[in-house]
Order: C-alpha cells, then structure tokens, then sequence
C-alpha cells in the first residue's frame, strides 16, 4: 500500500504540472480526491491492514491528500491569475478610437411646468402630498360633498373596476387623506395623473394630470386665497399678470369661484389665444365647504380653509402656445425636442 501511494502521489504531481485551466484541474482533483478518486480507494482499503500498520499507513495517506490538495490550491491561485491578465489585456480600452455619441434625453414638457409649479409653492411653505390613482368611490366623491346620484358625477364619468373602486377623477381625494391623518395647519399641493371617460381631442384627453392646493388653519379667508393665487399666477406668467376671480359652483367648495388670469401674449387687449376677451380660464378654487372639512374630522366651527385644482395640461398649453394636448402623448421627437 506505501507503494500505491508514493505512486498516486508522483502521478498527481506529473499531471498537476500539465494542466492549464481549471477545468482540467477539476478533472485531476476528482481523479485522485473524488468519492471513486484512486486515494479514496485506498483509503477504503484500510480496515484489511494490520493494526499496527493502520497509524502508519493512515498518516501517509493523509499526507499525500495535503500534498495533493497543496498543489491544486496553488495551481488554483497561477490559473486564475492568468486568467484575470489575459482578461485584462482583452478589455483594454483604446482612448484613441472615436465613441459612439448617444442621444440624451431631456424632460418632458409637461414635466418642466410641473417642476415649475413645484418650486413656486414649495418656496410659498406648501408640502407635496401625494395619494392612489385607484381610488375608493367614498375619497373621490361622498367625502368631496358630492353623493351618489348628484349631478356632478356626470361631468366626471370615470372608469370603475368596482361599484366602489374606481380610477380618480381628481386629485382631490387627496384632500381628504390629508385630513384624516394630519391636524391644521394644512398647506399641500397634490399633483397626479387622473382619468376620465373623454372622448381624446385637441383639449381633452382620457388620462391628464391635476395640482391640487389645500391649506386649513384659523382663520383662513377668502382674501388669502386671492393672495395665494395672484402670487402663483404673477410667478408662472410674469410680474404684471393680473387675475379675475369669477362666482362659479363646485360642491366641494362654498364660495366657489374660477380664476381667469390677463392673457399673457396680449396682455389684455385682445387676440386669438385669448378669443379677444383678453383673459384666460386657468383653475377653479374657493373655501372649503364644512362637510368636507368634517368628512376629514376637522371642526369647521374652528377651522376654515381654501382650495385649488388646477389642469398641468391646460399651464403647459398656455405657457408654450400648443393648441392640441395631442402633442404631449404622442412621442413625436420632433415636437418634444423643442423644449
């Protein structure tokens, strides 16, 4: 038995000698150190020996295992550092050889006005707050003031997945969810894509986007809604814009009104963007309506508050003189490039 192992120690290392990758290195291990390896044999033939000649067989087997398992570790360390130099002369990069230029990106017009609006309220001390586009039936209507079977559901036919589950039509239920977890004082902007069930054409659209305003305190007025919002439009139009407050009707909101703001190409006077009239309609707003405030549990005998929603579609169109909302989904390179 001595023999067979100085014999199987000499061939491991004959063939360890030769080999140049580690699958042939793989190969000699099983060879030799396998479960059917010629020293694994071997060692099974331990129990036919003499007691005495066991320790002395036993440690001389163990000793060629170590040599054995010495070399394949370093022959381990030469291959794979040959490995790692060839792969690094093959990745060797030529600075000389002209790139390849890659177009870049750039934001989406609708995203700059939206960043725009962001950075206006942001510095006027609103947060962001945002809420699910899959929304309860209860969030977007019932807690809005608006219960089932009134009229106003009619202009905002949306997509239902359930009697109650529906996508939102507004950004306004955000409202809501601002209320029920946060005590006054309140003052966020939610922006967010909504659905409706429109027909698409050069002004409406499926899917569009809406910034909703909220702020609730003591004593919040209509007054420092108007400040609010003529500080807004004077920021997003320039410093001699003005704006007109008209009474309108929303059933979230008592008193309710629209804002106009000064045609910005004209300024006033009159031209086609404006239908000669020299204003422009760009949001509906007004104080909040007690229910509401309730419906977010906050006492409307102590607290008061106003709101605001506003199109990102209808600023971007007016803010660029597009005239069909098209253009914004269509992917056309040539129209976005321009921004």
């Amino acid at each position: 038995m001595k023999l067979q192992l100085e014999s199987i120690r000499n061939a491991a290392k004959d063939l360890l000698e030769k080999v140049s990758s580690k699958q042939e290195l793989e190969a000699v291990r099983i060879k030799f150190l396998g479960k059917k390896g010629e020293l694994t044999l071997i060692l099974r033939q331990m129990g036919s020996l003499h007691p005495e000649e066991r320790p002395k067989m036993g440690s001389l087997a163990n000793e060629v295992r170590e040599y054995i398992e010495a070399i394949i570790e370093k022959k381990t360390e030469e291959i794979e550092a040959s490995e790692r130099e060839s792969r690094i002369k093959a990745e060797t990069i030529d600075v000389t050889v002209p790139g390849i230029l890659h177009p870049l990106g750039h934001r989406h017009p609708l995203s700059i006005v939206l960043d725009e609006v962001k950075e206006i309220f942001l510095g006027m001390g609103f947060k962001i707050a945002t809420g699910p586009e899959i929304e309860w039936d209860y969030y977007n209507f019932e807690a809005l003031n608006i219960p089932k079977n009134h009229p106003a559901r009619d202009t905002q036919d949306t997509f239902y997945i359930t009697d109650n589950m529906l996508l939102r039509t507004q950004t306004s239920p955000v409202q809501i969810r601002v209320m029920e977890h946060s005590q006054p004082p309140i003052r966020i902007i939610a922006p967010g894509r909504v659905y409706r069930s429109d027909a698409i054409d050069a002004t409406h659209s499926p899917l569009f986007h809406q910034i909703e305003g909220l702020v609730v305190d003591k004593g919040v007025t209509m007054g420092d809604l108007k400040g609010i919002l003529m500080q807004f439009a004077q920021r997003m139009y320039g410093d001699n814009t003005k704006i007109r407050l008209r009474p309108h009707h929303f059933p979230f909101t008592e008193p309710s009104c629209e804002m106009d703001v000064s045609c910005f190409r004209c300024g006033g006077a009159g031209c086609p963007m404006c239908k000669n009239e020299g204003w422009i309609e760009i949001l509906g707003a007004g104080m909040v309506h007690p229910k509401v405030l309730e419906n977010g549990g906050i006492n409307p005998d102590i607290y008061s508050g106003y709101a605001f929603g506003v199109g990102l579609e209808r600023l971007t169109l007016f803010k660029y003189s597009i005239d069909d909302m098209r253009l914004f989904f269509e992917n056309d390179l040539k129209f976005l490039t321009q921004f």
